[in-house]
């Protein structure tokens, strides 16, 4: 998919990925103390117990990797109703407690995606995870089936073949009629060979097969019960498990949440697009619209759109960009074309990490400068330089469709089209994601598309033991519930309303930035942290504020002194030279997939 799988902004650490800032556990704010005797939890199914309880626990060969980890590979039933069939071989990192005199037991980690490696986000647990958090878990990354190291889906013989197939999907989302029909055409192809070259492994991807998988590592790495973080479409992971293992709940956390039921689409819901039930562009437009009004409110000395209407000038870069995209030459880089896909995609991207109104402010500024012919030489130049940089940098970072063969692609589908219904035919697209677009301006076409090749006339392959539901059971200990005010990829009310279903949950507002809120919120890090640790909620109605506010950062002197050359006219003077903003250390977050859009 272009972009989205439902995650964290990406940081360093080798391609681990990651979001928010790592902030180590403080004093924890007042709390209560979650009941280690509720009145009651709903039991496993007799079916469940018997589809992973008569797996034998396997034994993790651990082996010392990446310096500082360990690593094993276990091979799993690939359908939990033929114990004794075929296998998947599951890859699976640990990263020791290093406490382990006083430890409580083993986390498990989820990034989201889906497709996220869940052993590079638990190899960087050291990065992001707090101090009290890793001295007393061995925190434990599974790679889910079809996955990075775990055996992997494959829906193409060959690059040659990925390659002619995934033609139509190289933009950031399509928006003209020639990109809609080529984008439809190769959304049908791909749907059809992940339904059969992809085969049998493309069909045994859902989310209830991945609960299973970590229900019998829990009981592999010798916990009673589950302890679980997961971010993002993790989330999803987190409630599925939560509602088909109720009684083996220790611990779980949901951050970046997406409703299970929309995510699924019961009944008539299935015949309408995911994005239609989950909304996540109405979380992007949402956060976008108060950045703007945030902006208007600082002024052009931190916000150089501030000198005027900054919803309206952001509304006339697009509008040109759709009238004519912009072509940037440059002796070093080359030629850069820039639609109004990419620039939307850029943003997008942009609000999936804290600082996302500087991506908003400065790119918007630079790009009307480079739109307006009438801007002056200087400003042009200037303006000029900051976009090539950036764009030479997506273009290292872009996606070949060269050797080796990639399948983050079909990871993201695997999951998404096996697991959830959707609309029958992949021509309805185009009207369903204008549709989307009229309702949520700006990002409701992008989100819409991520699911085209899951229309049910192209993708035919099932998995006949996906979880259906019910989504409402109540847990042996709390789900702590943690929703994001200001979320681009998973609607806060999604996190509302997963927390009003599950009858034993705690609902942890944050007034953050960015996609999901741990780490960039020292409040709501204290609290999950204290939720894992001790079984400690926090209190109800509890709302944590984001370290990172749009534009304090640049309420300084020198913010005054960049914005002097736009006091009087932006597209005249030219926009803020585009410095680099405070760097952020690796955190938690799921995959790109084809093309520029975002994940969850």
């Amino acid at each position: 998919m272009p972009r989205p799988i439902r995650a964290l902004a990406a940081a360093g650490l080798a391609g681990v990925l990651l979001a928010g800032v790592a902030v180590a556990p403080a004093t924890a704010a007042p709390t209560t103390v979650a009941s280690k005797a509720p009145y009651f939890s709903h039991r496993t199914s007799k079916l469940e117990q018997k589809r992973v309880d008569r797996v034998p626990t396997p034994k993790l060969d651990w082996y010392r990797c990446y310096d500082y980890a360990e690593c094993a590979t276990v091979r799993l039933p690939l359908d939990y109703d033929k114990p004794k069939g075929a296998k998947t071989e599951i890859a699976v990192l640990r990263v020791k407690a290093r406490d382990q005199k006083r430890k409580i037991g083993s986390l498990f980690l989820n990034p989201g995606g889906p497709g996220g490696s869940g052993t590079s986000i638990a190899l960087a647990a050291p990065y992001f995870l707090g101090d009290d958090v890793l001295d007393r878990f061995d925190v434990i990354g599974v790679d889910p089936r079809g996955v990075n190291a775990s055996d992997q889906v494959k829906c193409f013989k060959s690059v040659k073949d990925q390659t002619r197939a995934y033609e139509g999907l190289d933009v950031a989302f399509p928006y003209t009629k020639k990109e809609e029909k080529a984008y439809v055409a190769a959304s049908k192809r791909v749907g059809k060979a992940c339904s059969t070259t992809g085969k049998p492994l493309s069909g045994a991807m859902s989310t209830a097969e991945v609960a299973r998988d970590m229900d019998v590592l829990r009981r592999a790495v010798g916990d009673k019960k589950l302890t679980y973080l997961g971010f993002s479409y993790g989330s999803v992971l987190g409630q599925y498990y939560a509602n088909m293992f109720p009684d083996r709940v220790r611990a779980l956390v949901i951050d970046g949440v997406l409703d299970a039921r929309a995510w699924f689409g019961k009944g008539k819901s299935g015949n309408v697009l995911q994005e239609d039930r989950m909304r996540s562009a109405q979380g992007a437009t949402k956060a976008l619209r108060e950045i703007l009004k945030r902006c208007k409110a600082v002024g052009v000395a931190a916000c150089p759109l501030a000198d005027g209407d900054p919803a309206a000038k952001f509304e006339l870069l697009t509008k040109r960009l759709k009238a004519k995209p912009l072509v940037i030459d440059d002796p070093d880089f080359g030629q850069f074309t820039v639609t109004y896909a990419d620039f939307i995609s850029f943003i997008l991207g942009g609000l999936y990490g804290p600082y996302g109104y500087y991506d908003v402010a400065f790119m918007t500024a630079e790009l009307l400068v480079l739109t307006d012919p009438s801007a002056k030489k200087t400003a042009r130049e200037q303006a000029r330089t900051s976009v090539v940089e950036l764009a030479a940098e997506a273009r290292k970072q872009a996606r070949a469709y060269d050797f080796p063969y990639d399948n983050g692609l079909e990871t993201f589908l695997g999951v998404d089209c096996t697991d959830a219904n959707h609309p029958k035919n992949a021509g309805s697209w185009p009207s369903r994601a204008a549709k989307a677009d009229q309702r949520d301006k700006y990002f409701g076409r992008l989100w819409a598309w991520i699911s085209a090749p899951c229309a049910r006339d192209t993708w035919t392959v099932r998995d006949e033991d996906r979880y259906t539901g019910p989504f409402n059971r109540r847990t042996a200990n709390p789900v702590l519930v943690v929703g994001n005010y200001w979320d681009p990829a998973t609607n806060y009310k999604g996190a509302v309303a997963s927390a009003k279903l599950l009858p034993n949950s705690r609902l942890l507002s944050s007034d953050s930035w960015g996609h999901t809120a741990y780490g960039t919120s020292a409040c709501t890090t204290r609290a999950v942290d204290a939720y894992l640790l001790r079984l400690t909620l926090p209190k109800k109605g509890k709302v944590c504020v984001g370290d990172i506010q749009p534009f304090e950062d640049l309420l300084e002197p020198e913010a005054a002194v960049r914005a002097d050359s736009s006091k009087s006219d932006l597209a005249a003077q030219g926009a803020p030279r585009r410095g680099a903003p405070k760097q952020l250390p690796p955190v938690v977050a799921p995959l790109p997939a084809v093309g520029s859009l975002n994940g969850r």
